[in-house]
């Protein structure tokens, strides 16, 4: 049977031998990305070349002392890397990997924050929160509590972050949320009475997807707050069950506004979707058979995006190459898509690592 997690991630390993020159830089968010998808890889397969290829990125960045030359702690997408450090330690025991843990986890000491304690999106984006910062942020912090230490924080902070943040970004109890939140609408995106941008974007929405099923795996049961995360997640599948494509079973750009003029299917947060979907019935958030059909579907039109080139390389259609907040529909509607944008990549390895092999939990 044809599996497309083996073509994506052999496309990956002849376009990119080298992890640390996958785009856009070589310390930021689209590497921990990619390689927690071949860290995947590796706890299936059980192929020293997918953990081999995984710890070359971690020992390029990071020297024997445990420093991180190219990290800076300046964004939430700085901090997203870091991730993959922590499952470098609970894999080999570095202390190196250890240390350098240690310094991404001390950054959040002093990480600025609105008002109500939510993380601004980067240190110079003034009262902006992100919704894709949550998993920027989370998925280094809940893996350093659970593997490292300081888990109380660490637990704490992360239902935190995700709470507030539901809040200041649904839209009318839809489950769906907003792109980002400004506390003072002082950013040209926000609306001055709310502070809400304009528009549910697709894959904004799929990296805070991705993230709710990802705590949600690793959180204790008697955690406090992880009710209300469940719920968060019970929202947002049946909003997004509502709004999916029904002719392609894909969703659009811009999420809640289907048959809209220009408006078109984002194969990147369409495939976080899928990962997310699949997982919260795995897991036994949502109801199985409700997600295998949710899931199965957007599968199959992620499915005819994802073309073979000659040389037997997979060319992945219809995604942004990463998007700030956007002012208006327009400008979310309007924005160029590309041809094997670097978070659309991933998410697609994601989305097939999961429906042909199940969950793994990291």
């Amino acid at each position: 049977m044809f599996e497309y997690s083996k073509a994506i991630s052999e496309t990956i390993l002849r376009r990119y031998p080298d992890p640390d020159s996958y785009p856009y830089r070589s310390w930021c968010y689209p590497q921990g990305f990619l390689l927690w998808g071949f860290i995947r890889l590796f706890e299936i397969t059980k192929e020293q070349r997918y953990r081999d290829y995984v710890l070359s990125y971690c020992d390029k960045h990071v020297r024997i002392d445990g420093s991180i030359p190219a990290f800076s702690g300046n964004s939430l997408d700085d901090i997203m890397a870091g991730s993959v450090l922590v499952w470098a330690y609970k894999e080999t025991q570095s202390e190196q990997y250890r240390i350098a843990c240690d310094t991404i986890r001390r950054s959040f000491d002093d990480y600025p924050r609105n008002r109500d304690g939510s993380f601004w999106h980067g240190r110079n984006l003034r009262g902006e929160l992100w919704i894709d910062g949550l998993f920027m942020a989370l998925m280094f912090l809940t893996r350093y509590g659970k593997y490292i230490g300081d888990k109380e924080y660490c637990y704490i902070e992360t239902v935190n972050q995700m709470t507030l943040a539901f809040s200041n970004c649904e839209k009318d109890n839809s489950g769906l949320l907003y792109h980002a939140w400004c506390e003072d609408s002082n950013a040209s995106w926000a609306h001055p009475i709310t502070g809400k941008s304009s528009e549910i974007w697709c894959e904004g929405l799929g990296w805070y997807a991705m993230i709710l099923t990802e705590v949600l795996e690793i959180l204790p049961e008697n955690q406090i707050g992880r009710e209300q995360l469940l719920m968060q997640l019970r929202k947002l599948i049946k909003g997004l069950s509502a709004v999916q494509d029904s002719a392609s079973g894909l969703w659009y750009q811009v999420v809640d506004k289907p048959g809209y003029n220009r408006n078109w299917h984002d194969t990147s947060g369409s495939a976080m979707f899928v990962y997310a979907v699949k997982k919260a019935g795995i897991l036994g958030f949502y109801d199985i058979d409700e997600c295998e059909k949710i899931a199965k579907f957007a599968f199959e039109g992620i499915k005819t995006k994802c073309v073979m080139d000659l040389e037997g390389n997979i060319n992945i259609y219809d995604a942004c190459d990463g998007l700030c907040v956007q002012m208006n529909y327009d400008k979310y509607a309007d924005y160029t898509r590309n041809v094997n944008s670097k978070e659309c990549v991933c998410a697609c390895l994601w989305a097939a690592i999961i429906m042909e092999h199940g969950n793994v939990c990291s």
